[in-house]
């Protein structure tokens, strides 16, 4: 008699939540081992299972999967999406959150840029004064070589080290 109600029960699960993990990866363009991260990370909920121990979600999950993805595009890490999340799902408003977040972002991204410019600056003065010395030799290349390198000056994040002008 147990095992006839699991029957009922799972044949239950099976109706309300249809989608097997192929089908959400399809549908979402998400790959399978990307939804089995965010199902570990919690971004998503545990889904139910059949008898055979395959996943199926309900169609909620692509909702959700299209939030997880804009909100990417729009630079939240998955540990700021788990969070946004998580306050919506206990019942608080996460846009004040999100809108203080878009703001740090921004603020990041000017110095950032700020960064840039001071670089390309220092980058094109060294370019028109190796313009002007030419070919120096070296163990490799006596241009990078001869460079004095500012250590308290690191070039911003994304762009190698190694900036500074020729020496005299």
């Amino acid at each position: 008699m147990r095992t006839a109600f699991k029957s009922s029960q799972q044949t239950n699960v099976e109706r309300r939540a249809s989608l097997k993990i192929g089908e959400v990866s399809k549908r979402s363009g998400i790959g399978i081992e990307a939804l089995r991260f965010y199902e570990r990370s919690g971004l998503l909920g545990r889904p139910a299972r059949t008898q055979s121990g395959y996943r199926v979600y309900d169609e909620g999950v692509l909702e959700r999967l299209d939030f997880i993805k804009r909100a990417q595009v729009l630079g939240f890490s998955l540990d700021e999406i788990k969070r946004i999340i998580a306050d919506k799902q206990a019942g608080r408003s996460p846009c004040a959150e999100v809108r203080e977040i878009v703001r740090e972002r921004l603020q990041e991204l000017d110095e950032r840029m700020k960064e840039m410019r001071r670089y390309r600056k220092e980058l094109g003065a060294a370019l028109a004064e190796w313009d002007e010395t030419g070919a120096l030799d070296g163990h490799v290349c006596g241009l990078i070589e001869g460079t004095i390198i500012e250590q308290a000056n690191p070039a911003p994040r994304g762009v190698s080290k190694g900036r500074g002008t020729r020496k005299r």
